[in-house]
């Protein structure tokens, strides 16, 4: 009893409240706040501390940001949650911050483009390399078991396109790049988008910054072609894997076009064989083709894993 007793002593101040809607809607940082909210930088510091101790929000930190979000699941999650719901739609402070951070979102998402396109950056490289991006969504999500995932990971998210395809199959969704640049631009559209149960920070695919048998679906989809080592990148994604999760990979099919990649396309044995070195058991596959020819595996993980799987960095909050 005492700790939802924190938790309600945390959330019953207007101005948390304020933040509790802001950070339930999107990922936001205390720039953005202050920015929402109009308020000083080390009275909002202090209300986020206040909320992050109490668990009803939760902070991942980003080079020189700390992005706060109401977070996916637990105890502190249902209660947030619960408050949010009880919260009247109409309430004209509470929609008045929201068409702010609307506009936030929008404007850095524009920044984001405009700042990738005039630097040449290739940010959407399954169209930049010529291959049609809506038949390969549709084949990967047939290939997919059919019943809603609970936890989604997306790594090497880039713009984040697959966290909004998956959106509405799962319960939380999570990307993860090495790219600070690509995470700006993917936070600002699913911010954009409004999806409330996506989500994106900063790692490096090797070393996961998140708990074993933290997911139930993982995806590396366009990854592996830039990866110095793929088995490891693969082993990595099975750590975090739940028992009879879901393993989604989806690259390029072996290819003698010159792209500058690590690898020139994968075939099917190979990748077959390290999922089942990482302790993963072969599911379906397909091909999408075009101008490069497109190889989707599926596979489902083991109960135990391999003795040589990493561990874990830190647990995912």
């Amino acid at each position: 009893m005492e700790e939802t007793l924190i938790r309600l002593r945390a959330a019953a101040e207007p101005t948390r409240l304020r933040l509790l809607a802001l950070c339930g809607a999107a990922q936001l940082c205390v720039s953005d706040l202050v920015e929402v909210l109009g308020q000083s930088q080390p009275r909002l510091s202090r209300h986020l501390r206040l909320l992050t101790e109490a668990g009803l929000l939760e902070r991942a930190p980003e080079g020189p940001h700390v992005y706060f979000r109401v977070p996916g699941s637990g105890p502190a999650a249902s209660l947030a949650r619960s408050l949010l719901a009880e919260l009247p739609p109409d309430d004209p402070q509470l929609a008045t911050d929201a068409r702010a951070a609307t506009r936030l979102a929008a404007d850095r998402a524009r920044a984001a483009t405009a700042s990738f396109t005039r630097d040449g950056a290739d940010w959407e490289e399954a169209r930049a390399i010529g291959l049609v991006t809506s038949d390969i969504e549709a084949k990967l999500l047939n290939l997919l078991p059919r019943e809603r995932a609970g936890a989604f990971l997306d790594i090497g998210t880039g713009t984040g396109r697959l966290l909004q395809v998956m959106s509405p199959r799962v319960d939380h969704a999570l990307g993860v790049d090495a790219s600070r640049a690509m995470l700006a631009l993917a936070r600002a559209r699913i911010s954009e988008k409004g999806l409330r149960n996506c989500s994106v920070r900063h790692a490096d695919m090797y070393r996961l910054p998140l708990a074993d048998d933290s997911f139930d679906l993982v995806a590396l989809q366009m990854v592996l072609h830039h990866a110095a080592d793929p088995a490891a990148a693969l082993a990595e994604a099975a750590r975090v894997l739940a028992p009879f999760g879901t393993l989604l990979v989806v690259d390029l099919a072996p290819h003698q076009q010159a792209l500058g990649h690590q690898h020139q396309g994968f075939s099917r044995a190979q990748v077959t064989g390290w999922l089942t070195a990482a302790g993963m058991a072969p599911a379906r596959f397909g091909m999408v083709g075009g101008r490069l020819d497109v190889a989707i595996w599926t596979a489902t993980r083991a109960v135990a894993q391999p003795a040589h799987a990493p561990a874990a960095q830190e647990m995912f909050a």
